[in-house]
């Protein structure tokens, strides 16, 4: 089996934009694991629910040893290939209310907004420059189809009382996101963008600083649990008292989690530098912006000035591991592209510099889940952030530390962990199911965008797919 988490094909500054712009001449790796090693905890994976995981695991206890795994350089998975939106669970709210009722529901969402603004205050502390920007986050509209799909999710917060998002004019959605393409739309404030590599290897000092052994280029190769847990690597292991899994799409490798997620590619592009342009339209506040598909568009500007557009919706894994097609240039780079000159026919000419490609651990609930491998006490794991893992990440990190320390308290009891969850069909179905579904969606997709109504079946068919922003059941 293909070690966790393992690419070693490609160079980490070629997986994404933000991993070039942070990986320069003088970023050094931390050490290979190499020879036997002892720890109190051990975590696999230093994206940042590993990294936040570690940080609360010292600021608990800082006489733990603790021990951090990774395939390659800190955030250089999932974490260093994202477009940067740090958001809440605002969004998920009915699906929250739904799944654990609406005390529990306005807790974490309450927890998800606060570790947002708990996100720049810890990187202003620490002096991590990750260009955190908090200017909200608009969920909007781009054809007509489009409109109200935020409604279920806004009437569900109205009847718990309170109101996170702001509806907005067509003319106003149109103002904030730069294109009158858009049609409508509500903003939720708690929502920032962040450079996503910049932030991991802030993680990573600041768990260096707390005395954290970080071992990277050291991709677990397996895990033992005869006895007490090993995590092995082609070099060298360490046994723990505790092994906490982090590793986002390569937990496919698990059997015990193979079912509860698909993996899923999502891919981006990012224009040269025109600061100017984005002034001009008036894209000029910082909000990021997802429209409202079930093949998301996701759109943001950046600090140096140009936009980063992805798209939801790419690559599916197969079986038991991740694979090399979600690794470096995206090869949807044509039809993001494209998606990117629709939404903004006013920069036909803009040239797209860069793209690239990564996976996605896609719960059916949309919402990450927490739990003990194989009903194991001694080994803890969190999948499923299904796209939204930046800001949750911060609340995994404290969820997973309790567990890890068997700690009863409001993180490990939480609905999150060891609820009963919708499992995906195995293999070939699941593939064969989810190209099905994706094309269907496709399709309704495309007619919407034209102004056309939809196909029945296809119709019916995305509705099998997990939910996205809107509950598709």
């Amino acid at each position: 089996m293909r070690p966790a988490g393992e690419e070693t094909a490609i160079p980490e500054a070629r997986l994404s934009l933000w991993l070039a712009e942070a990986l320069g001449p003088a970023f050094e790796p931390a050490p290979q694991l190499e020879g036997r090693h002892r720890a109190d905890v051990c975590i696999v994976g230093g994206g940042y629910t590993g990294l936040w995981t570690a940080i609360r695991l010292k600021e608990t206890d800082p006489s733990l040893e603790v021990a951090l795994v990774e395939a390659r350089t800190c955030g250089s998975g999932a974490s260093g290939r994202n477009g940067g939106f740090v958001l809440s669970w605002w969004s998920k709210f009915a699906t929250l209310t739904k799944l654990f009722g609406t005390e529990e529901a306005l807790r974490l969402a309450s927890a998800s907004a606060d570790a947002v603004a708990q996100i720049g205050a810890f990187c202003h502390e620490n002096g991590i420059d990750a260009s955190y920007r908090r200017a909200g986050w608009l969920w909007a509209a781009v054809n007509a189809a489009q409109l109200g799909a935020w409604r279920s999710t806004v009437d569900a917060a109205d009847r718990a009382g309170i109101r996170p998002f702001e509806e907005v004019s067509a003319e106003r959605a149109a103002a904030m996101a730069g294109s009158p393409v858009h049609v409508g739309g509500v903003w939720e404030a708690s929502g920032a963008t962040v450079h996503p590599v910049r932030l991991a290897l802030g993680l990573r000092g600041v768990a260096e600083r707390l005395g954290v052994r970080i071992f990277e280029r050291s991709p677990m190769s397996s895990l033992s649990t005869d006895g007490g847990p090993e995590v092995r690597t082609p070099r060298g292991s360490v046994g723990a008292e505790r092994v906490v899994l982090a590793t986002n799409a390569w937990a496919v490798r698990f059997p015990e989690i193979r079912r509860r997620i698909l993996v899923v590619g999502s891919d981006l592009v990012a224009t040269e530098r025109i600061p100017e342009r984005i002034q001009a339209s008036g894209w000029t506040s910082g909000v990021c912006v997802s429209d409202s598909r079930l093949l998301v568009h996701y759109y943001r500007t950046t600090e140096d000035g140009r936009i980063a557009f992805g798209k939801g919706g790419g690559a599916l894994g197969f079986g038991g591991s991740v694979g090399a097609r979600f690794d470096g240039t995206s090869p949807r780079r044509a039809i993001v592209e494209s998606a990117f000159r629709s939404t903004y026919p006013r920069l036909a000419d803009v040239r797209v510099e860069s793209s690239w490609t990564g996976p996605i651990d896609r719960s059916r609930s949309g919402l990450p889940e927490f739990g003990h491998l194989g009903a194991r006490p001694d080994v803890v794991y969190g999948v499923g952030f299904s796209g939204n893992g930046v800001g949750p990440s911060h609340v995994a990190g404290r969820i997973l530390a309790s567990l890890a320390l068997e700690r009863e308290d409001q993180w490990s009891r939480c609905g999150l962990v060891d609820v009963p969850a919708g499992t995906f069909p195995t293999e070939p179905f699941r593939f064969v199911g989810g190209l099905v579904v994706r094309t269907a969606i496709g399709r309704k997709e495309r007619a919407e965008d034209e102004g056309r109504p939809p196909g029945r079946i296809s119709s019916r068919l995305a509705r099998l797919a997990p939910a996205g922003l809107t509950p598709t059941r």
